[in-house]
């Protein structure tokens, strides 16, 4: 008798201790972010669970080359993540397109994220909105401020002081006015081009425009960006055109360089790298008091696997992804790596404090050829990559290169047609 009321007593045990489990849930995410395994681990991970106990979170990411691949691969066999970390544009809306993400226009944590933020994770109508926003990098020029005060060069807010202050730095030759290559050909676009441009097409108006075909890449608001950059080439140093990325990287943080055009992704390795104290200053208006628009680049997203068993605690986690309190984990976690939402976070790191502070100043739009414009062959955003180092070289006009431009989106795009 004894024996099987122990029996029972196990055996209910066992049912209570397996009821418990049932309750539990583990979420995967997938992402390429394996640099920030520990920041997931330590902090982000933590603070989600410590508020919904009964939801756990495992964050295993995969070598940021072979994302794509292995993501496919998990998302054809069955065996993907709950969540998924979306590059922005079209490698997610494909995914959206082919039913591995979800909709999640009816979450509550979209209404802290503006049509700008959501843009990168949207179908093209707008009608359906697949991620939840996570960050964007902003671009600007981050500066040597001993170079700056020991030559008594003011931060410039119109171009006129931009080149006044090149020319002061040419002039006494202790410093590279800027330093920036051509070799990669991305910088001249990404931190030549797509820096400045917005204050030359009126940021999103000029760029949804440009989408639209009531503008072209031959009008003067978007070829008169490559007029500028095509200047900077008396300012970048000998040697420039065989200049990589890393080169520029190490010139601006060795203290060899005045000011480094740059995206805001730079900030951590700068402040790691550099010791002399920096400042960053946004792209120059043409003309004081001129609106200005800096180029906030959404970066990067979450989105729900559309075959997730546990879709209701993952919408939990993704709706705490629009929170206050996520977006300061992250945002002081990575500076650099702005939240996309709309509370106001505190940030700690002044570099990043800076580059933020523009959002209050300027209008927000995002590179001009990443949404729709680079599907086809020629490539717009490769396209541009090029006629930018081709600009800047002097290789090539910037008439002619607008015109290069506008003929292969032309060729393949009906609105140009």
């Amino acid at each position: 008798m004894k024996r099987k009321s122990l029996k029972h007593a196990l055996l209910g045990t066992t049912l209570m201790a397996t009821s418990a489990l049932a309750e539990d849930v583990t979420l995967t995410i997938e992402s390429w972010r394996n640099d920030d395994l520990t920041l997931w681990q330590e902090k982000i991970i933590p603070a989600f669970e410590a508020a919904n106990p009964g939801i756990k979170v495992n964050f295993t990411p995969s070598a940021p080359a072979e994302y794509n691949a292995v993501l496919n691969a998990k998302l054809e066999a069955g065996s993907a993540g709950d969540l998924i970390t979306c590059r922005p544009f079209d490698t997610s809306l494909l995914l959206f397109e082919n039913g591995n993400l979800a909709d999640l226009s009816d979450l509550g944590a979209m209404d802290n994220f503006s049509d700008v933020a959501k843009s990168a994770w949207q179908n093209d109508d707008g009608s359906a909105t697949f991620c939840v926003p996570m960050a964007s990098v902003i671009h600007g020029f981050i500066y040597n401020k001993d170079a700056f005060a020991e030559l008594g060069v003011d931060v410039p807010t119109t171009e006129d002081e931009f080149f006044a202050a090149l020319d002061k730095f040419k002039e006494d030759g202790t410093y590279i006015p800027m330093a920036m290559g051509t070799n990669d050909q991305w910088e001249a676009a990404t931190m030549g081009y797509q820096n400045i441009g917005p204050n030359y097409w009126n940021g999103e108006e000029g760029r949804l425009a440009l989408i639209s075909g009531e503008q072209s890449l031959t009008d003067p608001q978007w070829v008169e960006p490559y007029e500028t950059i095509a200047r900077w080439k008396d300012y970048l140093g000998d040697g420039f055109e065989a200049q990589t990325y890393p080169d520029s990287q190490n010139i601006f943080t060795l203290g060899r360089a005045a000011i480094y055009p740059a995206g805001s992704w730079e900030i951590s390795g700068f402040n790691a790298q550099a010791d002399f104290e920096m400042g960053a200053f946004k792209p120059p208006v043409r003309n004081a008091g001129d609106e200005c628009y800096i180029s906030d680049h959404t970066d990067i997203a979450m989105g729900l696997n559309a075959a997730s068993e546990n879709a209701e605690a993952a919408r939990t986690f993704l709706d705490w992804m629009g929170t206050s309190e996520f977006a300061t984990i992250y945002a002081n976690a990575l500076p650099g790596f702005f939240s996309l939402s709309s509370h106001d976070i505190a940030m700690e790191d002044p570099l990043a404090q800076e580059f933020v502070s523009w959002r209050n100043d300027c209008g927000s739009t995002i590179r001009s050829t990443y949404q729709i414009l680079s599907r086809g062959t020629p490539n717009l955003e490769n396209e541009t990559w090029n006629a930018a180092a081709q600009v800047v070289k002097g290789a090539e006009s910037p008439a002619d290169a607008g015109a290069r431009l506008q003929e292969g989106l032309a060729s393949w795009y009906a609105p140009h047609q």
